[in-house]
């Protein structure tokens, strides 16, 4: 979406690029889109007929042109551009980093000097005792090594017309929106609502998810630093399951609806014995589940490692007709602790059929020391890149989009596209057959 899609063209003042004057920022060729490049082409069509060639006139070839004016020029004349940042949902590794190259992109490379970070998620926008914080490169210099946000966060707080008048009576032009997917779902019904009103605000979402379930884009950020911290955790599991006689060391990873980090952390280690994700169920007893497998394990090795993502196996886990209906702040289903769970079943199995014998569950949850720390190297990069692809996307009047790689090229893609989009494990491709090879867990399958 552009600017130009919902205000009339000559409502709209378009402004030098200061970039053009900037002796230091030198893109290469192709760097932006612009109407004489190619025409973005979509191609939808069976992979079966995948044969053959495809020209614009093809029935199954969509042609989209951009409508944004030339990158010389920019919608926004910096000196009275007024931006707003926001961090809502749970806390991930890298938050302060975009925050501070927002902040640094925004000012060093286009000289806007109005820049604030509205506190504690989407209800900051329009509480009466938390004041924005006005930002500048100074006051950010060091937010990249540390964890958490600055700006505070929150879940919940949404309130669609309160959030749209304050960003209208604060004078705001950009805002820029950082989280997760409910509160990119937020940022279409802002942005939807911005366009309603007509005013020329420029909305941008740059997702946030820590166990990387944002579909359409490579990957979020804070996901590379999360699965190296898990795989810490992973590795003081396996020292305690070691040293134990018939230990079990019991990990439980992030990953509501996706395992990403707990599958990636299983390759990482090649410490464990079992991987748990919400892609595929399992079950404990009986030929070919997941106690056998255990039981088999530890006559072998004398100990196993068990890694379990925290949305897998919650259709097993007993629970109260209010349990089944409680939901966050957030609008999310409540899910009970399935390592604890877990913990307590194995108990249970050993006292069962190995009575006398010894037995020990080490369980470890790392959660929140994997969310709080700072960002790793790969990952500052990445938030790096995203902020700065972000201001550059807004700036050349481009709005209600997310800015993220798309097979490593950095795109704009539309804010619902995006918050719709789920990107979950593919039990059936080649990263899910490497945990398999690894671990030569059981594929749970009862004939």
């Amino acid at each position: 979406p552009h600017l130009t899609d919902y205000l009339q063209l000559e409502n709209l003042k378009t402004y030098t690029n200061p970039l053009d004057q900037n002796r230091f920022f030198h893109p290469s060729h192709g760097f932006y889109v612009s109407p004489s490049d190619v025409i973005l082409r979509q191609i939808v069509y069976d992979l079966s007929s995948a044969c053959g060639a495809f020209s614009d006139s093809d029935p199954r070839v969509h042609v989209a042109y951009h409508r944004a004016g030339p990158r010389k020029q920019i919608f926004f004349e910096p000196k009275n551009t007024r931006a707003a940042i926001v961090t809502c949902g749970g806390l991930c590794p890298g938050l302060n980093t975009v925050i501070r190259e927002l902040v640094v992109g925004l000012w060093e490379l286009y000289g806007v000097r109005q820049i604030l970070g509205i506190q504690a998620g989407y209800r900051g926008f329009y509480s009466t005792t938390r004041n924005p914080l006005v930002l500048n490169p100074k006051m950010v210099r060091g937010w990249h090594k540390l964890g958490g946000t600055v700006l505070e966060t929150s879940r919940g707080g949404f309130d669609l017309h309160q959030i749209v008048d304050a960003i209208q009576t604060n004078a705001f032009n950009q805002v820029y929106i950082i989280g997760g997917d409910g509160t990119m779902r937020g940022a279409v019904e802002i942005f939807d609502e911005i366009q309603r009103r007509k005013i020329n605000v420029g909305v941008v979402g740059i997702p946030k998810t820590v166990d990387n379930d944002v579909g359409i884009i490579d990957r979020s950020f804070g996901f590379q630093t999360a699965v190296e911290m898990a795989q810490q955790a992973i590795s003081a599991a396996h020292v305690e399951a070691e040293s134990a006689v018939n230990g079990i060391g019991l990990v439980k990873l992030m990953g509501r609806s996706t395992g990403h980090i707990a599958l990636h952390a299983t390759l990482s280690s090649r410490d464990v014995d079992c991987c748990l994700i919400p892609e595929m169920e399992f079950y404990l007893e009986g030929k070919g589940g997941l106690v056998e497998f255990l039981d088999n394990r530890l006559k072998e090795n004398g100990h196993a490692v068990l890694v379990v993502a925290e949305g897998a196996g919650q259709n097993m886990i007993p629970r109260t007709a209010a349990q089944t209906e409680e939901r966050d702040e957030s609008g999310n289903l409540v899910f009970l602790d399935v390592g604890s769970w877990l913990k307590t079943e194995l108990k249970k199995w050993w006292a069962r059929d190995h009575p006398g014998e010894l037995f020990t569950v080490k369980y470890i949850d790392p959660t929140y020391m994997i969310r709080a720390v700072p960002a790793n190297a790969t990952d500052n990069l990445y938030c790096t890149l995203l902020a700065h692809s972000a201001i550059h996307g807004v700036m050349a009047g481009y709005t209600g989009f997310v800015s993220g790689p798309i097979n490593g090229n950095y795109a704009y893609i539309p804010l619902e596209d995006v918050a719709q989009a789920t990107n979950a494990v593919n039990t059936k491709d080649h990263k899910w057959a490497w945990v398999r090879t690894v671990t030569n867990q059981p594929d749970f399958v009862k004939s």
